[in-house]
């Protein structure tokens, strides 16, 4: 009994040198969280230069999930959401932002994320004519940055892009106001033509809005009203084409310039015929 315990205290004592020797031991070493959540960001920031949106997003996602508490996590965030609108997925973009500026509603890039949500509005406009809700966000959210974040410039774009909203609005009522007058629906196409000369008429379209209130207003009839916007039309927008048209509708013999310029061009036109 003796002889069986010594033998295996020597079988003990052998395995215990043969561990200790001087073999190499091969030993795997934990990267920190904060390592593994800037290499997930970097590996991100590459996929987007190489264009692969889409698991750029993804990585920064996970950067973010990684080390939420890190300065890098809203970095990570926004990432994200510009991945997405960088290639036109503006739905995935849209719901990234909303969730930055929830998360994070004190962060240093706060008014940019609230500039690119108001692109990703902006270019979801298709057709105005048909779809006005991606037109009254983006105005909404420019409107926002001009008032909370006027010395950036982001102020100074959202203001150039409500202008160009302005137009897309008062082209949707010209649209309409037309149609209307196609079916000879001649009171509702006033009011629409109304709209555009009282709410935008900084725009491009408000010489040819007056001209139609000119033209409808003496069609029915109502001459003191159709010569009353045929006056604005004349002195705000004398060299228009359309105070051409308007001045027309009560002078009848009434020639514009071009007119008179086309006319004289086909008479040298002919001319010119009987030379060869």
């Amino acid at each position: 009994m003796n002889f069986l315990k010594n033998f295996i205290i020597y079988l003990l004592i052998l395995f215990v040198i043969s561990c200790s020797s001087d073999k190499k031991v091969s030993v795997v070493k934990e990267k920190n969280i904060e390592t593994q959540m800037i290499e997930a960001f970097e590996e991100g920031y590459k996929e987007l230069e190489n264009g692969d949106a889409l698991f750029a997003a993804k990585k920064f996602n996970e950067a973010e999930l990684l080390y939420p508490q890190s300065n890098w996590a809203p970095k990570a965030a926004l990432m994200a959401a510009y991945s997405y609108y960088s290639q036109d997925y503006y739905y995935d973009a849209e719901y990234e932002l909303n969730r930055f500026l929830k998360v994070y509603p004190n962060e240093k890039n706060i008014p940019y994320a609230h500039y690119l949500l108001g692109m990703v509005y902006y270019e979801r406009i298709v057709d105005e004519k048909k779809d006005l809700g991606p037109l009254v966000m983006a105005e909404e959210k420019f409107k926002y940055i001009e008032k909370n974040y006027p010395d950036t410039d982001f102020a100074l774009d959202s203001s150039y892009k409500l202008d160009l909203i302005q137009d897309y609005l008062a082209s949707k009522e010209m649209y309409i106001g037309i149609h209307y007058m196609k079916k000879k629906k001649w009171i509702a196409a006033i009011n629409r033509f109304k709209n555009v000369v009282n709410k935008y008429e900084q725009t491009s379209f408000i010489d040819e809005a007056l001209h139609r209130l000119v033209e409808l207003h003496y069609k029915l009839g109502l001459l003191e009203e159709s010569q009353k916007y045929a006056s604005l039309l004349g002195y705000n927008y004398q060299s228009s084409e359309w105070y051409s048209k308007s001045y027309k509708i009560f002078n009848k013999n009434y020639k514009s310039k071009l007119e008179v310029k086309r006319e004289k061009d086909s008479i040298f036109q002919k001319f010119k015929k009987l030379l060869y």
